[in-house]
């Protein structure tokens, strides 16, 4: 089992920038890696990027590509997920889950608010 918490999320205005955190506790050696997902209500939860624990592989939607960038810090087993030029279509709420080897997603976070204004 392991234990994600989201934080960073906030408003900012369209063309700004946010950074989100997921601190991962318990098994971290489990799992392959973090993703990030978001979600606006009554959608499907959407994929916006992912990294591997070792190697620092990532991975992105198109949507977000040149614009989102994701980063672990082992020592530390937070994952970051750094948003620039925002767009009001990036509101959302974001969460991070654990890839396990299997490539699913598990141990989902609570998630926190983004909102961009234009």
């Amino acid at each position: 089992q392991v234990h994600l918490v989201e934080s960073g999320g906030g408003l900012v205005q369209a063309g700004g920038s946010l950074r989100l955190s997921c601190a991962a506790s318990g098994l971290i050696f489990k799992t392959r890696g973090i993703g990030w997902f978001r979600q606006v209500q009554e959608k499907e939860r959407e994929f916006v990027g992912m990294v591997t624990w070792s190697g620092g592989n990532t991975a992105y939607a198109d949507s977000v590509k040149g614009r989102f960038a994701v980063s672990r810090d082992p020592t530390e087993s937070t994952v970051y997920l750094y948003m620039n030029s925002l767009k009001p279509e990036d509101t959302a709420v974001y969460y991070c889950a654990a890839q396990t080897g299997s490539y699913e997603y598990i141990n989902w976070g609570q998630g926190t608010q983004v909102t961009v204004s234009a």
